[in-house]
């Protein structure tokens, strides 16, 4: 595999993790739960629409419950009506099912540590803090990833919205002190590449918990939504990047004259 640029690689002073689907295979899970409370959501609208919970995550992946219930109340005529309440209860339902059914990760745990040695670790999602919370304590990576840097377009924002927005890349950065180019971002939907990239984060792709039947299409796809590269684990993204990152800068500043871009070249497939 080439080298990633090895100068360039040494702005990076934070690694910016989407969460859901990304850190942890939380999509299929939240979505069984949150399939439930979208379907009384439609009736309750009346709406005739129902979802199955594969449906609704090929529907909304990467994005909050809040834009998928406005987005179907104004498909079905009512764009006024009050969501809060049922992202409430949606919040609820989701969050008391991941906590019940995630588990560690022991190969993300281990690469995700060998990471921490060389680079600083947040989470950048569109998912709200005490389902992030949920899901890092039963994943056991409360440690790695603390409370202080977890970032939320749901709760961290003044007001709330969801990737692919760039608002929640550009606050987290600003909190940790960092411009969006020393944030190396990594996700696994579109619309987070699309929220990273347009925040100015270098993004790379991630299909670690990707169904097998829809990777390809996801790879072309975070591709053309600006992803530098595609790896397929947390493992490969540490192979991919820890060699340049404790390799000697040897512009001597963290600069690289001749090469504008993080990564030259990857593992698109």
């Amino acid at each position: 595999m080439p080298a990633p640029s090895t100068a360039l690689l040494h702005r990076v002073r934070y690694l910016l993790c989407d969460a859901d689907g990304n850190l942890f295979p939380s999509e299929e899970p939240a979505f069984d739960a949150s399939v439930e409370v979208t379907n009384a959501f439609l009736a309750a609208i009346g709406s005739d629409r129902r979802f199955t919970a594969e449906e609704l995550r090929i529907a909304a992946t990467g994005l909050n419950f809040r834009t998928t219930a406005q987005r179907l109340a104004a498909e079905a005529g009512v764009p006024d009506v009050d969501v809060e309440p049922w992202v409430a209860e949606e919040k609820r339902a989701v969050t008391a099912h991941l906590a019940r059914t995630l588990r560690p990760h022991p190969p993300t745990t281990a690469a995700l540590a060998a990471l921490a040695e060389h680079l600083q670790l947040a989470a950048v999602s569109s998912s709200a803090l005490a389902r992030l919370a949920g899901c890092f304590t039963a994943t056991g990576l409360d440690e790695l990833i603390p409370a202080a840097r977890r970032y939320s377009a749901e709760d961290s924002l003044p007001t709330p919205t969801s990737k692919p927005d760039p608002a929640v890349y550009l606050h987290a950065c600003a909190d940790l002190g960092i411009a969006p180019e020393a944030g190396l971002a990594v996700e696994d939907s579109v619309p987070g590449v699309r929220s990273a990239v347009a925040a100015g984060c270098p993004t790379i792709g991630n299909l670690l918990f990707v169904p097998a039947a829809e990777q390809a299409e996801r790879a072309a796809a975070l591709t053309a939504a600006g992803a530098l590269t595609i790896v397929s684990s947390w493992q490969e993204l540490a192979d991919l990047i820890l060699p340049a990152l404790t390799a000697p800068d040897v512009a001597g500043d963290g600069s690289d004259d001749e090469d504008g871009a993080l990564l030259t070249t990857g593992t698109a497939r």
